[in-house]
């Protein structure tokens, strides 16, 4: 045997509960606003949409919550799941720099997404809900909420955004395979989805038109749930056992990270990773090392790192409350870039507010720089990412040949969110030169700038 590649934990050491980082922020976090009034929320206001159980989660302020013994039943069919010590791309690279990336793309969906959707749909079969709504992108979201939904027999409809719909089709059939239905959005299903359709009836569909479908049926039918992929408290808390994996895991390796990096859309996996490494060192102590913790989105759709930082709705209807992060604005529809997790107009409150304080960094990058990296990565580790992972390795990439170039031995953790088998016609189309970089309309981005709320 040569050099370890694998650092494996036993199913006995997963984590019993999610890490909170609200607990620990120096300053708390905005509340969110209810849409019409403009006043914070109270719990009551969400419970059209949501389950008592999430609404607790979401407002909850406790360092660390329990994770139920029966969602930790179903989530030990893949976790803990693995670190990787990327040897032959360092190889290849040239690079004193460690690489390891934590890869989520061992779960049945192929992705980080079951982490919450597992916990969503058990929640909500608890309470007698019978029927779940939501919206997906690429599909991760989507896919991965109809595995949970078919384990707690809840009936799944998804709005999934037009582009991807039409561009991923097996992913559309892995939900169908599960039992949930799958809709194009914007559809004729919903007030909101009618009207986006009678102003452009060939709209290419965002998450945020997505999310209003979805939030129109469950605020209308009283057997329906919304549930959420990515963006509020709850989700970013039941990702973060992904960190809390990976402190052990390089414990293990005898290795700290200097830099840790996740790809960003609504922010999920991002804080899955970085916030336990956060939160360590807010908290002081031996542990608190200062590492650069680094968020990497599309340049077509920059909302961490080029959006105001302003309270917005969450959708493009407005039947969301108004959340204080990072935007785009509610009405700004990206290119259909091929990675379609990462095509939401905002930035999750919790990720926009470490961004403001400090806490991290973010960057962006074209989508042909992205499958650069990819294909790098896929020939030396085997692993073929999905378009919104290649993010995460380009930058990884650039900062194991930093390290080159300045001669520093540094340690580098990417989280590697899902695989790409669904994904093959992205890579089909570089392969054969026909992808091409997009960038936003710009007077589109100022015009959804202009309509921002005035709070």
């Amino acid at each position: 045997m040569g050099d370890q590649i694998k650092y494996q934990l036993d199913e006995a050491r997963m984590p019993r509960a999610w890490y909170n980082i609200a607990a620990d922020l120096p300053v708390a976090l905005p509340p969110p606003l209810h849409p019409g009034t403009h006043q914070p929320l109270g719990p009551s206001d969400l419970a059209p949409i949501f389950c008592d159980a999430i609404i607790e989660q979401e407002m909850s302020t406790e360092r660390y919550i329990d994770i139920p013994e029966p969602v930790r039943d179903v989530l030990v069919q893949w976790r803990p799941s693995p670190l990787f010590r990327a040897r032959r791309l360092e190889k290849l690279l040239d690079t004193p720099a460690r690489i390891y990336y934590k890869y989520e793309g061992v779960s049945p969906a192929g992705s980080h997404k079951p982490n919450s959707a597992v916990p969503q749909a058990w929640y909500n079969a608890q309470a007698g809900v019978t029927r779940l709504s939501t919206e997906t992108g690429a599909g991760q979201w989507g896919s991965s909420l109809a595995f949970a939904g078919s384990l707690y027999n809840l009936d799944v409809t998804v709005y999934q955004v037009r582009v991807s719909y039409d561009q991923k089709p097996y992913r559309r059939a892995l939900m169908e395979t599960w039992g949930a239905r799958c809709v194009s959005s914007p559809s004729n299903e919903t007030e909101s989805g009618r009207a986006v359709l009678a102003k452009t009836p060939d709209h290419l569909g965002s998450l945020g038109i997505a999310i209003s479908e979805a939030v129109e049926i469950a605020a209308t039918r009283e057997d329906t749930k919304y549930a959420l992929g990515s963006v509020l408290n709850h989700v970013l808390l039941h990702q973060t056992i992904i960190g809390e994996e990976a402190i052990q895991q390089l414990e293990m390796a005898g290795d700290d990270p200097d830099v840790v990096i996740g790809c960003t859309g609504g922010g999920s996996n991002f804080a899955g990773i970085a916030f336990p490494f956060i939160g360590m060192q807010l908290r002081g102590g031996p542990n608190a090392k200062k590492r650069r913790i680094v968020a990497v989105e599309p340049s077509a759709c920059p909302s961490l790192s080029k959006g105001q930082y302003a309270y917005d709705y969450g959708d493009t209807a407005h039947l969301t409350p108004l959340v204080k992060m990072h935007t785009l604005g509610s009405e700004f529809t990206p290119p259909g870039l091929h990675a379609g997790g990462l095509r939401y107009h905002g930035m999750a409150p919790l990720v926009s507010h470490v961004k403001e304080l400090g806490l991290i960094e973010a960057r962006n990058y074209q989508q042909t720089a992205c499958f650069e990296a990819a294909l790098m990565f896929a020939r030396t580790e085997g692993i073929v990412p999905a378009p919104e992972s290649t993010h995460a390795i380009r930058a990884a990439v650039d900062e194991a040949l930093r390290c080159k170039a300045e001669g520093k031995a540094e340690t580098i953790l990417f989280c590697l969110s899902g695989h790409g088998h669904f994904d093959m016609a992205a890579y089909t189309n570089y392969l054969s030169g026909k992808l091409v970089d997009q960038e936003y309309d710009e007077k589109e981005l100022a015009m959804a700038l202009s309509g921002l709320p005035r709070i």
